[in-house]
């Protein structure tokens, strides 16, 4: 019981590390003598900031006076730090909650939330779901629609009445299945700000136990069949929803992450499993007791000495259609099973639909899919996410890089195996191993592609879970990175679908009233601006690049001074980071989107902390709407 209390409030990283540990890479000799090989490039890194390691001094130098010369394209005054339970905007800026975990979708639902019970197991999967992440807007018909993840549970909140949040039975498992997926809701702006618009016919929740179909290569592969589906190309649900992506033709997509903590086995050995579902339970973090969600415990199909394969189900980017509420969400083979963050889709020169995708894991790679069809505005969608190739990145030292085809013919496995087991496909090829790829945004006024890295604790220490070794240098400059960093790419000929870019750091989040050294952070990082773990991300219409952070909020040692975790916003010519929010003490920030007038700016707060000024005993993670006062474009 005692181990099942402590991964209440373990994260994804600690949960995985006390299941999965991996050996040490490197003895302390061996670490002092890689770090002292690469000084020379983190004097550069640190003496000229984010293009230094790729592109030498001129470009800082210009970039230096290019900042001078223009000021600051921000319309607002940076905020300070802030370290209470509620959220602050600039001045001239102000938000208010437009919904949150409990509130209902459907008028048929009691809209008063019950602190004591937090909701029953009958009406939750009629209400907005809880730990908001990835979000994407619509507008249809005149009607202005969203798409929220619920990317998991807090268990103790969610079921007060067992006390230390361990389900007591197949009701409590449902309970928790039906609060996480996502919501797709109508959303209107009235004289007391937006509310979700009730009993709209768009309204619905997809959740871990809603019909979803299989297609791509790997759809129907025996590695991919079940008792249940014989066939391989139907499952039930989608599970640990973290960030989104948005297709041109108007759907919306959601990336399973932490998927491999919800299965567990009711037998006390799994060394009986086929070799390849065994390989993929070590890569891929399957163990024995899951993350205490007991689900296999009461629901069979999350027991893998029933179910093997259902793991296997997971792990994919699912595209909904927000438009058409009978519509059955789709699991999308092509673009690889992995710990998806968000899926950031943009076209090529030639119109071909170019996918960036980074797998959230200390040491995984980040990848890219590139249709073998173009899109056509008003043409047929079908296969443009499947059929395509698959790539994983390599970052050189030199500041150069390629994507690497991850085919039968490069990495010697079946097309569907190879697929199932990206992670696998990624190593055999070289790919860079990355302190930990969360999301990815690329630029719409310029051809570039950015990746927050938000942190890596293993970085130059250890392997990662397929043994493949995290030496410091390139994109990944620091040894047990606690900060994180964003890097980003310039894809050759100004082409999203070439094979080969050139990159840099645009940024090194640090600490520097606390460290002088590379901990410090890069040079446009301040005592007035500084942020560790930068997580989601997102562009606006103008170019600029807005930061959410999932970091430590101790506001103590090494992140002393550095507050609740935020959102800023940065500006890719100049450099110039500045911050806009902060969120509730014990917060993530996470997920972002515009209303159709861009008036709007919506940002999710999950798992606020219990000060969070919501009322009752429970803290509710929300989306808010962040607007000007003089009702002016934001972003």
């Amino acid at each position: 019981m005692k181990d099942q209390i402590d991964t209440l409030h373990m994260s994804a990283d600690e949960w995985d590390e006390r299941n999965f540990p991996r050996p040490a890479g490197c003895e302390f000799d061996q670490v002092v003598e890689r770090a002292l090989s690469r000084r020379g490039f983190m004097r550069g890194v640190l003496a000229f900031g984010s293009g230094a390691a790729a592109m030498g001094t001129g470009l800082l130098s210009t970039t230096a006076a290019r900042a001078q010369e223009a000021g600051t394209r921000f319309p607002f005054t940076p905020i300070d730090i802030q370290t209470d339970g509620t959220v602050h905007v600039p001045e001239g800026y102000s938000w208010k909650t437009m919904v949150r975990w409990g509130d209902p979708l459907f008028s048929g639902v009691d809209g008063a939330f019950d602190h004591e019970t937090g909701g029953t197991a009958a009406a939750s999967d009629k209400v907005f779901g809880e730990n908001t992440d990835g979000m994407e807007s619509f507008l249809y018909q005149g009607r202005q629609l969203i798409a929220v993840n619920h990317e998991y549970t807090n268990r103790d909140v969610n079921l007060p009445h067992t006390g230390d949040g361990v389900p007591t039975g197949a009701e409590d498992v449902l309970k928790l299945q039906n609060l996480q997926g996502i919501t797709v809701m109508e959303i209107a702006e009235g004289p007391d700000g937006w509310a979700v618009v009730e009993d709209s016919p768009f309204n619905r929740r997809i959740t871990h136990n809603s019909p979803m179909r299989i297609v791509g290569p790997a759809a129907g592969h025996d590695l991919m069949k079940t008792a249940a589906d014989p066939t391989g190309t139907m499952s039930l649900g989608t599970m640990n929803n973290c960030g989104s992506g948005k297709t041109p033709w108007g759907t919306y997509l959601t990336c399973e992450e932490n998927f491999n903590g919800y299965f567990g086995s009711t037998e006390e050995s799994q060394d009986q499993k086929p070799v390849a579902t065994a390989e993929g339970y070590t890569r891929y973090g399957i163990g024995a007791d899951g993350w205490g969600y007991d689900y296999h415990k009461w629901d069979a199909r999350f027991d893998t000495s029933v179910n093997p394969n259902e793991p296997h189900r997971a792990g994919w980017v699912v595209e909904i259609d927000p438009t058409d509420p009978d519509s059955t969400p789709v699991k999308h083979t092509g673009l690889g099973r992995f710990k998806h963050e968000n899926a950031e889709v943009v076209l090529a020169r030639d119109g071909r639909v170019v996918v960036h995708m980074g797998d959230d894991e200390r040491g995984e790679f980040i990848y890219r899919f590139v249709s073998n069809n173009p899109y056509v505005p008003g043409g047929s969608t079908e296969g443009l996410l499947d059929d395509g190739t698959l790539y994983a990145a390599r970052f050189n030292d030199d500041g150069t890089g390629e994507w690497l085809a991850l085919t039968p013919e490069t990495t010697g496995m079946e097309m569907g195996e190879m697929l199932i087991f990206a992670r696998r496909a990624g190593s055999i090829v070289g790919a860079t191993t990355m302190d930990r790829p969360e999301w990815i945004s690329v630029n719409p006024n310029a051809v570039e592609g950015y990746c927050c890295l938000t942190n890596n604790t293993r970085r130059g220490l250890r392997p990662n879970a397929g043994g493949d070794e995290t030496p410091v240098g390139g994109p990944n400059p620091r040894e047990a990175n606690q900060y994180g960093q964003i890097v980003r790419w310039f894809p050759h000929d100004a082409d999203h679908a070439a094979d080969s870019f050139d990159w840099d750091l645009y940024v090194m989040a640090g600490n520097p009233t606390v460290h002088g050294d590379a901990y410090a952070g890069s040079p446009n990082v301040t005592p007035g601006n500084m942020f560790n773990a930068p997580d989601g991300m997102a562009f606006d219409q103008n170019g600029l690049v807005w930061i959410q952070t999932d970091g430590d909020d101790s506001n103590e040692g090494d992140f002393a001074g550095m507050g609740n975790n935020q959102m800023l916003v940065g500006d890719p010519v100049t450099g110039e980071i500045a911050r806009f929010m902060t969120g509730p003490n014990g917060c993530e920030v996470t997920g972002l989107c515009w209303s159709a007038d861009r008036r709007t700016m919506f940002v999710g707060i999950q798992h606020p902390g219990g000060d969070w000024p919501d009322g009752g005993a429970l803290p509710r993670s929300a989306v808010i709407a962040v607007k000007r006062d003089d009702n002016g474009i934001i972003g």
